[in-house]
């Protein structure tokens, strides 16, 4: 089935999530400096009417949403889009109005800030909210972008919680259903800065047909036809393919003691690398073979 939509999964930089870690930045909405400037420009260049394209910033995600809003209207209006409204669903009540579900309707990007994923899916999930993203995302020129929380809940598979420090325990990942806009990945953010490696192995080793992909802050994905991915923004993405496993203790071992993998294939994208899902062929936009 050919996907109309196009899916900009961003990695994020501060946000309020679910994760055990501490230390986060408690003053987020004096550090939002908009590190995916960059990846907002892309948003709106893919967007069906450019910077004439009718954004919608979905804040559900976020503990500070009134504040977190009104910063990306701000950063977008910067770049000429000025199309641009905040949709606050703060229950799951609100994500069955009519009026919101007409906003819904009218929009060509969808953004998700960060925050809580979990947030995120308990609220939105099995709403007419969702069904009409997702026949939106699959029918029309649409885009879904989504930072952080927003990206990691884009997936069928989703991580919700586990440490850093403590990823490749057995049983500390903990994995919930996402709100299903692509199949066969499972996406993790802030990958790089907060040393996430070990909860997409542990991610990907339970079920080695999911490619794990780990964004790096001021990183994103754009994926189109749900097949095509090709990285956008300044920083690195992290594939994990476990297709070539060829042994793990993850069965044998009691929870929370350590998982032992053999031969688990990763790659490295950065700015114009792409990769096919079908295939599982990347390209190196600047290989020094070419």
């Amino acid at each position: 089935m050919e996907i109309k939509g196009k899916l900009i999964i961003i990695g994020g930089a501060v946000d309020k999530g679910s994760f055990s870690e501490t230390n986060l930045d408690k003053n987020a909405p004096k550090n939002l400096n908009f590190f995916e400037e960059g990846i907002l420009k892309r948003v709106i260049k893919e967007s069906k009417h450019k910077e004439l394209s009718r954004i919608e910033v979905i804040t559900t995600a976020s503990k500070i949403p009134r504040e977190i809003g009104p910063e990306y209207v701000k950063a977008l209006s910067y770049l000429n889009a000025n199309n641009v409204d905040v949709l606050h669903i703060e229950r799951r009540e609100q994500a069955m109005e009519p009026e919101t579900l007409a906003r819904l309707k009218a929009a060509d990007v969808v953004m998700f800030t960060g925050g809580d994923q979990l947030r995120l899916t308990s609220i939105l999930g099995g709403t007419p909210f969702h069904n009409i993203l997702l026949e939106k995302y699959f029918n029309e020129e649409f885009i879904y972008a989504g930072t952080s929380a927003g990206a990691a809940a884009a997936s069928s598979n989703m991580i919700y919680q586990g440490s850093s420090s403590e990823a490749l325990l057995k049983g500390e990942v903990k994995i919930t259903s996402g709100l299903g806009l692509i199949d066969d990945v499972i996406i993790d953010t802030h990958f790089v800065q907060r040393g996430r490696i070990g909860r997409l192995f542990q991610s990907v080793v339970g079920n080695p047909k999911v490619l794990g992909i780990g964004l790096g802050e001021d990183t994103g994905l754009l994926i189109t036809n749900g097949r095509q991915m090709e990285a956008i923004g300044s920083g690195l993405v992290i594939l994990v393919d476990g297709r070539e496993v060829k042994d793990t203790n993850l069965t044998q071992v009691e929870l929370g003691h350590p998982i032992s993998i053999n031969h688990l294939v990763t790659h490295v994208m950065s700015k114009y690398d792409t990769f096919d899902l079908d295939t599982f062929k990347m390209t190196i936009k600047s290989s020094q073979y070419v």
